[in-house]
């Protein structure tokens, strides 16, 4: 493979991972918060039709785009209503919305299946797409791909390096000293919940108007919330360590789609299902790294024991519970 090759493929991963990226980062800002939203994929193709209904009907991109975050915060502040408020299970509520959803998106979309509508265009940044190898890699795509890499450093700079992330895990860790220190865990959660299903409708907007323009069934975003979600845990609650999860993946499905030209004699189905059993592979190996007795036979060997402090990684305290404010 030689160097070009190697940009193709790269940039494929680095465009292909934007979308998911969005929906895991989102995830992450929630499940930070203390709340689970398990409607993420029935959420992304309902915003994602909405985001190509709204645009193809007012030949507006923008617009589009307002409709696919507006549907993500909407899910999300039911899920946030039903659990913070009225203290339903916040697993049976999401699991209930992502069935409807889907379902919802593809009756509600069914008149615009395998239509022309707008797309976002590729817009490459002056002087820097021309710097060799790396150029082509980052700097020769549209504004969600760029948007998508933005949001990593943002989201982690927020999360780690302001009063409002500190506030924002201290919630997810203990609501109960949170509040005693001043600070309102229901209002935060619903805030943080919003902002996080926006984020997820945004993903659900860059398929069908970006990575997949259009809409129809199968479409390409079916399953993306459920690898969003497995991101998450993949990386460890960390909007960084979730993205380069995304993008292991996208490298996946690349790979995947090189090794059908490779190897024609291996069913196509193989390489496209197998990066879904990789990251049941790594999630494996993230729980055997808590475990005391995994760690203490891997201290003889760095390099394992290095890979394992990798992988571990601990959930939000208060996660999926509901605090009682008096």
């Amino acid at each position: 493979m030689n160097e070009l090759d190697s940009a193709i493929i790269l940039s494929s991963v680095v465009a292909g991972a934007a979308p998911i990226v969005l929906a895991a980062i989102g995830e992450t800002i929630t499940e930070k918060a203390g709340l689970i939203n398990l409607s993420l994929d029935g959420s992304i193709l309902l915003s994602a039709m909405a985001a190509f209904m709204v645009s193809y009907q007012t030949q507006s991109l923008i617009t589009g785009f307002a409709a696919g975050a507006l549907t993500g915060a909407a899910i999300a502040a039911v899920i946030a209503v039903f659990s913070i408020y009225l203290k339903l299970s916040q697993v049976a509520v999401g699991f209930v919305l992502t069935l409807m959803t889907r379902d919802l998106s593809y009756f509600l979309g069914n008149p615009y299946s395998r239509i022309h509508g707008p797309q976002v265009l590729p817009l490459p940044i002056p002087f820097l797409k021309d710097i060799p190898f790396i150029g082509p890699v980052l700097f020769q795509h549209n504004i969600t791909v760029y948007g998508s890499l933005v949001t990593i450093g943002l989201s982690w700079w927020v999360l780690y390096h302001t009063s409002q992330g500190l506030k924002l895990r201290s919630v997810g860790e203990n609501p109960v000293a949170s509040y005693a220190r001043g600070i309102r865990p229901h209002h935060l959660q619903l805030i943080y919940a919003i902002c996080g299903g926006l984020m997820v409708g945004l993903s659900g907007a860059v398929f069908s108007l970006s990575a997949k323009p259009g809409w129809g069934r199968p479409q390409g975003a079916e399953g993306t919330g459920w690898i969003a979600l497995a991101l998450v845990i993949f990386g460890g609650w960390n909007p960084v360590k979730a993205a380069a999860g995304a993008y292991l993946f996208a490298l996946l499905q690349v790979i995947g789609i090189y090794f059908q030209g490779w190897f024609p004699s291996i069913p196509a189905q193989v390489f496209q299902t197998a990066p879904f059993p990789l990251m049941i592979f790594i999630l494996v190996l993230m729980f055997a790294s808590q475990q005391e007795y995994v760690m203490i036979r891997a201290h003889d060997r760095p390099w394992l024991k290095s890979a394992l402090r990798f992988f571990s990684s601990s959930a939000p305290t208060a996660l999926g519970k509901s605090f009682h404010q008096q």
